[in-house]
This record gives C-alpha cells, structure tokens and sequence, in this order.
C-alpha cells in the first residue's frame, strides 16, 4: 500500500511538471511566427502573455500539420454581450480571421470585432476595423461583455468539484464517524481552518457564524490555484477581477459585521486627546480601505508570477535547444520545472491560506469586543 501511495504521488508531479512543459504545444496565431511554431523568444513572450490573459474559447493544444497549417484543438465557450441592438448571444466558434488579423462576427444588424480578446462593436455602416498608430480601433466602441470565458468556466469547474467534495463529506458523516474517499482528504483541511485560522482570529463567540464563508474562500483559491497547474491552463486566481471580486466579499462582511467597539476605533479612538482623534480618523479610514486592496494584490501578483516563471522556464527547453542540443535543453528545463512546480504546489496552498488568514483577522478585528478601563 505505501509502494502504491508512494507511485500515485510521484505519478502525480510529473504530470504537473510535464503539464508545464507540453504547455507550449497551445496557443493561437498571435503568438506564433510565421511557420505557426512557438520557437522565438517574441513569440514565447507573446505565448505567456496569452496564457495569463483571459479567453472566450478554450483550447487544449495546437499542432502544425504537414502542410504548415496551425491546428487547435479545443471547444468554443458562449459568448454574451450586450450591443446597441440588445443582447446577442453565439459560440465564440463564429469568429473568424478578417483580412486586417482581426477576429470578426456578423451578428445579424450589428457587426462585433474581437481585438487581443476583447470584444468590440463596429459603428454603424463600417466593414472593417480602422487602427490608428498605437494599434486602436477608432470605429468601434467596447460592447458589455457577459461571456462565460474560460476564466468563468473554471470558476464553475472549482464550484462543481468543491460541491461534490462536501457532498461526499456531508454523505461520509451520515455513515459513520470515521470519513471515507474524499472526506479523509476534506477533513482535515475543514478542521484546520476552524481550529489554526478561524478560532484564533475571531474567537470562540463569533467564529461558527462565518466559517461557511471562511471554508467557501480557502477552497474556492486552493482548486484553482491546482487547476492553473494541470494542462487545462487556467489562470483564474491571476484575473485581478477575480481576486478584486474575493477581496470585496470579505470587505464587505468585515464593515457589515463590526460593533460599535470597531467604529468606534476608527472614527473616534478611545483614550487619547480630542486633537489625536481627529489626526488618527482619515488614517484608520484609509486603512479600512487598505487592508482589501493587500487582499487582491497579494493573491493576483504572486500567482500571475508563479505562472510566468513556470512557463518562462519550462521555455528554456525551446531557447537553449541550438547551444545545447533537444536531449541537454530538455533536461535543463525539466528538472527546472520540476523544482518550481514543487514551490508552486506549496503556494497554491499558501496563498488560500494567507487570504483566509488575513480575511479572518480582519473579521476579528471588526467582531472584537473591548472592554475599557
């Protein structure tokens, strides 16, 4: 049993690391030069920034056939936005190249334009996309767009993997005590965070009333952050709308849930002279405001980094291919990835447990009940 727990495992990380390097196998053709192949540090560049950028179709990997063709294989994603004309909806399958490089879609009385991923309504009566010099569209104006991108969609898959997860803990405990399956995994995690994050921080009196939300945030960040380490690329926890988005959930919970004591410290602080409160006031102001910016920032920037690293490495293998020949650059760059996407898994988890650290802290501080002298 421990042979086996011990394969699974290692099976396990060296699908992450070969995830990293076949990672270059995608990509579209604004990323590639013109034989279609990722092979230049322009086009590498290009390829990461893709990748760390959001996107209305999801594609697997790409190929270049015999004949130099650039072949994707993937699936199409809805695409909603909101025009002039009303709401259109359409698989993102219907854009297709225009003469001008652009992604173009005749959505019946309106035409829509997709220019580096993002959505774009021509004017009325325009055919074809006018740039100006920094390479902007000046007939076309950006539409509301509600798609279910590929950063949404793993949204969802997170959301279904963590509902079935509990489900199965939930179902574990009706059996018996002792969890089965999933729940052995579950458990300890669940346990963990009442006990080292959420007990602590916000006390024994007012820790169960938000340990739902505190659960929800810890796993939603920690599957995806493994998911953006699997061969499905995403990159959901670097969108900074989504991190902006975790960030305000947990800022406004903290202002809804504090006590006069908590107001009190911010507007007019107990204890010192009047002339000190009105100094101290706008700075705890700006703190308030402070502590969900530390929030986003933090998880956006270090998994945004951790991404380009893996990926900038694992290109290694592409770059130092002539001076060291496929089988020596190829090496190079494995045993590199691998040492990164070890670091990595430890901060998929660092980063969901710094981000329910701090959300819990900050519902302490807002719940804390002081007693003055």
């Amino acid at each position: 049993m421990m042979v086996a727990n011990k394969t699974i495992k290692f099976l396990t990380l060296l699908t992450l690391v070969f995830s990293s390097l076949t990672a270059f196998a995608g990509g579209d053709d604004t990323t590639s030069n013109d034989s279609g192949r990722i092979n230049t540090k322009e086009s590498i560049d290009a390829y990461i920034k893709h990748h760390l950028a959001d996107s209305h179709d999801f594609n697997l990997f790409s190929y270049t056939n015999d004949a130099g063709e650039r072949k994707h294989i993937g699936f199409p994603l809805p695409v909603i936005v909101k025009t002039t004309k009303g709401i259109k909806f359409f698989m993102s399958s219907k854009f297709h190249h225009n003469d001008d490089g652009t992604l173009v879609v005749d959505a019946g009385d309106v035409k829509l334009v997709k220019i580096h991923s993002k959505i774009y309504e021509l004017n009325a009566g325009e055919e074809v996309v006018a740039f100006d010099e920094e390479h902007h569209a000046t007939n076309a104006q950006k539409v509301l767009d509600l798609s279910i991108t590929k950063s949404v969609f793993g949204m969802f898959l997170a959301g279904l993997l963590m509902f079935f997860g509990f489900r199965s803990l939930a179902s574990g405990y009706k059996k018996g005590p002792i969890p089965t399956g999933v729940a052995r995994i579950l458990e300890p995690l669940v346990l963990y965070v009442r006990d080292e994050i959420a007990r602590p921080n916000i006390g024994e009196k007012h820790y169960r009333k938000f340990m739902g939300f505190l659960l929800t945030v810890f796993f939603f960040i920690w599957v995806l952050n493994l998911l953006g380490l699997t061969p499905l690329g995403f990159n959901v926890t670097g969108q900074i709308a989504v991190t902006v988005c975790l960030a305000l959930f947990t800022f406004v919970i903290v202002q809804f849930s504090g006590n006069k004591d908590y107001w009190k410290h911010i507007f007019w602080m107990p204890g010192v002279p009047v002339l000190m409160k009105l100094v101290l006031a706008p700075i705890e102001v700006l703190g308030m405001l402070t502590k969900p910016f530390s929030l986003f920032v933090r998880l956006f920037a270090n998994i945004t980094a951790g991404h380009s690293v893996v990926m900038g490495i694992a290109a290694l293998m592409i770059l130092l291919k002539a001076k060291f020949g496929t089988a020596g650059a190829t090496g190079i760059s494995f045993f590199l990835t691998l040492f990164l996407t070890i670091i990595e898994l430890l901060v998929a988890f660092l980063q969901a447990y710094i981000f329910t650290m701090l959300s819990s802290l900050f519902i302490g501080m807002a719940v804390e009940e002081h007693d003055h002298h």
